[in-house]
């Protein structure tokens, strides 16, 4: 009888092992947060740079997707801020006065597709011992296939609206009963608005500081039909963001 026993205890002792194993080496292979990229600049305004670390944990030890992305800021009067971000493709972070307060923001951006050219950014801004999000910048846009294998973009409220030439496209608008033969418009039918895919900084003027360039795809009949983007220079002030300038970049040139 103790003979049996002992065979079951060490049966059942070699059936655990292996399990035990592999439990092991699935913990071991959780990611954990690693420091992505280190900064060190002065964010509170108050002459002495902060040591600020972006963190991000990885969704498998194979992919290069962030799950989890978070800042850690530390100054030397020992305060810390953290700023959690949702997860994404290369993720960094441009330090920089956009808002022209004298203290230096933080504009976060990550990438929200592996293949694709389109990020998602955010501003924050820290005040006295607060961190405070700034909102960025946002064109309103509207467009519409019309007459004449045309379209119109309105770049602006109350400005004329830009005439895009489509004649390049006629064949397929045509065949997509847009248009007849002639270019009469046989529906209506509006733009693809895309949101603005990216931004980046750019000096204005030594006096003025910096801005925000963004940029806003526009398709037409589809989202493979890519008829240009919008390209806006931006500069905060009293609490706003205003137009400096907008240009319209056709896929074609």
């Amino acid at each position: 009888m103790k003979k049996v026993a002992y065979l079951f205890i060490l049966s059942l002792t070699l059936f655990l092992i292996p399990t035990l194993n592999v439990d092991t080496i699935e913990a071991d292979e959780i990611p954990e947060p690693v420091v992505v990229k280190e900064y060190e600049e002065d964010v509170t305004g108050d002459g002495i740079k902060e040591k600020i670390n972006l963190y991000g944990t990885l969704l498998a030890s194979d992919s290069n997707f962030y799950k989890d992305i978070y800042v850690v800021i530390k100054s030397q009067h020992n305060q810390t801020w953290k700023i959690q971000f949702e997860g994404g493709y290369h993720p960094e972070i441009d330090i920089l006065d956009f808002t022209h307060n004298g203290v230096n923001d933080l504009l976060f951006k990550r990438k929200t597709g592996k293949d694709e050219d389109s990020y998602v950014y955010a501003l924050h801004t820290i005040q006295g011992s607060e961190v405070n999000k700034v909102k960025l910048p946002n064109q309103r846009v509207s467009g519409q296939f019309i007459d004449g294998f045309q379209a119109e973009l309105s770049l602006a409220p109350n400005s004329e609206p830009l005439i895009l030439d489509l004649n390049n496209k006629a064949e397929e608008y045509s065949h997509l009963d847009i248009f007849d033969n002639e270019g009469n418009l046989l529906k209506n039918k509006s733009l693809i608005i895309n949101p603005i895919s990216s931004m980046e900084p750019i000096l204005i003027s030594k006096s003025k500081g910096y801005g925000l360039k963004s940029f806003q795809p526009i398709h037409g009949a589809h989202d493979e039909d890519e008829l240009g983007v919008i390209e806006t220079t931006w500069y905060h002030e009293k609490n706003k963001w205003i137009i400096l300038q907008t240009d319209w970049q056709s896929a074609d040139e």
